[in-house]
């Protein structure tokens, strides 16, 4: 690995013995568990904040206006399904 950090970390026992546990079922270093799962948060919250900033430029005016227009194809058989 490159450009790599290292942080103390603290866990609690019961905390550190689950990820002990299932990084050795998953065959990776607890390292690699606690990194995954850091990296997995971090992409969450991205997620979070990327589709808050959206809904904030969102115009819903617009969007019932949209929704509610006249004309337009109706469903073809089997798209609900899709």
């Amino acid at each position: 690995m490159t450009n790599v950090s290292t942080y103390p970390l603290r866990l609690p026992r019961s905390v550190k013995a689950a990820v002990e546990k299932i990084a050795k079922e998953e065959g990776i270093s607890v390292n690699q568990f606690v990194a995954t799962a850091v990296a997995e948060k971090l992409a969450a919250m991205n997620s979070v904040a990327f589709f808050e900033e959206r809904r904030n430029r969102a115009d819903f005016a617009a969007f019932r206006r949209l929704m509610r227009r006249k004309g337009g194809v109706p469903p073809h058989p089997g798209d609900e399904r899709a």
